[in-house]
């Protein structure tokens, strides 16, 4: 783990340009802000060649990184904590072993090293910003011991705000610390519970950014789902399953594919009844057929697609009609697949959705109560419909959840297709049982 795994191309050209500037150390130490010693210190390594720094590093680590810490703490000027976290960056690249010189300051002092990076971070400087940022991945992501929350949940609750960056680099950044820190269990519990974390990384998603940005994205969809909590909830709340899907199959780059692909075996494996019947319904099984006939660099992706398209064909296989029904519901994506418009359809099964206390019925209520896709309210309004059609007692049910009013109310929806299936719903439920509709 070190800080090269975080890059970014402003980030390295704005680092040199800082490293050529002079910060006037004399001048900190007449006004009593560094020590003597501290001075001393300072300039053996300030705007010295890499070779010299390092040989200092290796005889006198601890100094220098409980030193660099110390001075970030008390000076406030953005051209100085540039140039410190410069040099911590310089001490921690491509050298994974000095991460505990800096981890182990807390010996020293309860406040290090997280204390000064955290309160920094808000510092309105982008370089500090993002510079700060790649150096708490880089030692958060190294510790041996849980996270405790107060130092976690600040960084990803900032983390989650350059998500939500126009800016490129911010996001970049972001999402590369997000990258490096949901190998921790508890970072994927921090994300999940931080407004907002799951929705600024699906935007960008949205958005289709280019292939690395899908990529580093998906990744932390795919660390993510390693928690059970998580892969039982994540498409239920934001639909990822279709989002991913149309993702791969966008997708140029094969890397893109393997990380959606791993993705989906982990939402299987953790929580298959959450996530089968959307992803029968985002028509997965065929588009694992299509990727199963394809040449692969790499073969974990063809074990990954065998998995998938395995699973998916045996829940297929076991479907009767009734229970691809409920898996649409399920997944709320409802469309005109055969089902609903099969008159032999409802008269077997519209009683079905009478059992376990109408739990079917609600789940169609519900679709016409809080979708706002034109399909979706159609073909609810119309098995709304064909409910009460097939199930006279119906009507009463269907009026006391609600159900009634809100089809009412779509009569005056703006899509023609909407206000029609809700003209004839409406019809069968103010029906008398002697009037045929």
């Amino acid at each position: 783990m070190s800080v090269t795994l975080v890059s970014n191309t402003w980030l390295d050209g704005e680092t040199a340009k800082i490293r050529s500037k002079p910060v006037p150390w004399e001048g900190y130490q007449r006004a009593g802000l560094v020590t003597t010693e501290e001075l001393g210190l300072i300039k053996k390594v300030d705007r010295q060649p890499r070779t010299k720094a390092d040989s200092i590093l290796l005889s006198d680590g601890p100094t220098y990184a409980s030193l660099y810490l110390s001075l970030l703490k008390k000076l406030q000027r953005v051209d100085t904590m540039q140039c410190i976290l410069i040099l911590i960056g310089d001490a921690l690249a491509d050298h994974d072993e000095r991460i505990p010189l800096f981890t182990r300051a807390v010996e020293s002092d309860p406040d290090l090293p997280y204390g000064p990076l955290l309160k920094i971070l808000s510092t309105q400087d982008d370089f500090v910003q993002l510079k700060t940022a790649q150096i708490l991945s880089v030692l958060l992501s190294a510790e041996s011991k849980p996270l405790p929350s107060h130092i976690l949940h600040p960084f990803i609750t900032t983390l989650v705000s350059l998500i939500q960056s126009a800016n490129n680099n911010q996001r970049d950044v972001a999402v590369q610390c997000l990258e490096t820190l949901l190998s921790r269990p508890e970072s994927r519990t921090a994300l999940w519970n931080t407004p907002n974390g799951i929705p600024s990384l699906l935007d960008i998603l949205r958005g289709n950014p280019g292939p690395q940005m899908s990529y580093q994205v998906i990744f932390c969809l795919w660390l993510l789902t390693f928690d059970e909590t998580v892969a039982e909830q994540i498409n239920k709340k934001y639909d990822i399953i279709p989002l991913l899907t149309d993702v791969a199959q966008a997708a140029v780059k094969e890397k893109v594919i393997r990380v959606v692909v791993a993705t989906f075996r982990n939402l299987i494996t953790k929580a298959p009844s959450a996530n089968l019947p959307s992803m029968l319904v985002a028509q997965l099984l065929p588009f694992m057929k299509n990727l199963s006939t394809r040449k692969w660099s790499d073969e974990d992706v063809l074990e990954d697609v065998q998995f998938l398209q395995d699973e998916l064909k045996s829940r297929f296989d076991s479907l009767t009609t009734y229970d691809e029904y409920t898996s649409e519901l399920a997944s709320g994506h409802l469309s005109w697949t055969p089902v609903h418009e099969s008159d032999l359809f409802w008269k077997e099964n519209a009683t079905k959705l009478n059992d376990k206390d109408y739990e079917q019925l609600k789940i169609l209520v519900r679709l016409l109560q809080e979708s706002s896709d034109a399909l979706v309210l159609a073909v609810a309004a119309h098995d709304l419909g064909q409910y009460v059609k097939h199930y006279e007692r119906g009507k009463k049910v269907v009026t006391d959840l609600g159900g009634k009013t809100k089809v009412m109310e779509l009569m005056t929806h703006p899509n023609s297709d909407v206000r029609y299936q809700a003209l004839i719903s409406v019809q069968r439920l103010v029906s008398q049982p002697w009037v045929t509709v």
